[in-house]
């Protein structure tokens, strides 16, 4: 991305130097004369000075992050980003702030990827020394595309969706702003995985592409981004193995809108909301089991013991059949071994593409032997679903962890909040 710092320091030094004259040399004289002065010796003008010397005035350090719009006068030294972001939960982001420009440090871009720095650059002020073109890139951005649905519920939240030029797919989108964008055209769809449009995004002239990387080239669009010459950044936030952290990337998404100050009282109170509710489910005497998932293609994919989605099972108050695994992603097991494991779970959850029980069953009669369909204890994920089919489980619910776990204590520990309404859950029947 673009810039770097130059520093000049120039100083300067007004020397004054005076001269004696020289004395001339005089003969002894032969009669002293004294010559009396006519009139009494006048004393030189004193001049009064008209006005005190002025100085310049010193730089004036903006009060808050500029939202718009470059510097107009840049000063070295003075704080542009009075408004900072501290990352707290991630394992995968930090940010660093200097006088006028940050660093964001995503430690594992991919799967596989090496650390990557990003320099943004307050625009209007000058770029530092010692990175790369393609990692500097000037903030407030102004034109951005997203290729994943997270970062939408932070463009949103932060007031700036019509800074949204492209996405990969709708189809995959829920948010209304969004769809409407889409709609009448000041969205461009550009398709994703290696057929993206790289010509239709490289027209749009994007100040950054918001991408993710899976490290497989068969789905992956940001190798050809990057060569066509765009300023690409990873958003690694579907690598978090916490709810808090992965919904700490908002704070990724705001830092190239100077939005820092929104995107802090926003996850502040998340979190709040997320810990009252972790303490509500301490000290419950009953931890049902739960199930995760159904099979694809043939194999079930249930989440590792120390998985983003097992976090979110413990933090409500649940039991998970595969705690002990200490994987942060899946286990590709068998449909035996599954139900040999967690045939007798008291509670079945995101069951991907299905509307009700018995679409279930339509998949595999088999479905019927799990304790949890036989008590009609199945809730899937898909509460909030778009007419195309977008699950906004996959958006909105990344930056609302806390809701996601009302809605699974509800259902887990219906009793510690009666109340509760759920948002992203509902009950097959």
């Amino acid at each position: 991305m673009n810039t770097r710092i130059v520093s000049l320091v120039l100083a300067g030094a007004l020397v004054a130097t005076g001269c004696a004259p020289a004395a001339t040399p005089v003969s002894e004289p032969t009669v002293a004369v004294v010559v009396e002065p006519t009139s009494a010796p006048t004393a030189a003008p004193v001049v009064e000075p008209t006005a005190a010397p002025t100085q310049a005035p010193a730089a004036v350090a903006p009060g808050a992050n500029l939202r718009s719009g470059c510097v107009d006068a840049y000063a070295e030294g003075v704080d542009y980003f009075p408004e900072k972001s501290t990352v707290m939960f991630s394992a995968g982001l930090s940010i660093s702030y200097y006088a006028n420009y940050k660093i964001i440090k995503v430690q594992t871009p991919y799967p596989g990827a090496e650390p990557i720095e990003y320099v943004l650059v307050q625009c209007g002020t000058p770029a530092p020394e010692g990175y790369a073109e393609d990692q500097i890139v000037e903030v407030p951005v102004s034109k951005v595309i997203s290729l994943s649905t997270t970062n939408l519920p932070y463009l949103d939240r932060l007031g700036v969706v019509d800074t949204l030029v492209a996405v990969d797919d709708a189809t995959f989108a829920s948010n209304p702003r969004v769809l409407e964008g889409v709609a009448s055209g000041a969205v461009v769809q550009i398709g994703g995985g290696p057929q993206i449009n790289v010509e239709q995004a490289l027209a749009l002239e994007p100040d950054v592409v918001l991408a993710y990387g899976s490290g497989s080239p068969e789905f992956d669009s940001y190798p050809k981004l990057i060569e066509a010459g765009l300023k690409v950044v990873f958003n690694a936030d579907w690598l978090e193995t916490t709810p808090l952290g992965r919904a700490e990337w908002g704070k990724f998404v705001a830092a190239f809108y100077n939005a820092e100050a929104d995107a802090e009282q926003a996850f502040d109170r998340t979190v709040t909301h997320y810990e009252e509710l972790q303490a509500l489910v301490r000290n419950t005497d009953t931890k049902p089991s739960v199930l995760i998932g159904t099979p694809f293609e043939g194999t079930w994919y249930v989440p590792g013991g120390d998985s983003f989605a097992a976090t979110y099972l413990y933090d409500a108050g649940a039991t998970y059949p595969w705690a002990e695994d200490a994987s942060t992603g899946s286990l590709g097991l068998a449909f035996e071994a599954v139900f040999e494991r967690a045939g007798e779970s008291d509670i079945w959850l995101n069951l991907g593409y299905v509307s009700d029980l018995k679409g279930l069953t339509d998949q595999d009669a088999r479905f019927a032997e799990f304790k949890a369909f036989q008590d009609g204890a199945v809730w899937n994920n898909d509460a909030r679903t778009s007419a195309a089919g977008g699950n906004d489980y996959y958006e909105t619910a990344a930056a609302e962890p806390d809701v996601v776990l009302a809605d699974l204590i509800a259902i887990l520990h219906p009793d510690l909040l009666p109340d509760h309404t759920l948002v992203y859950y509902r009950k097959l029947q």
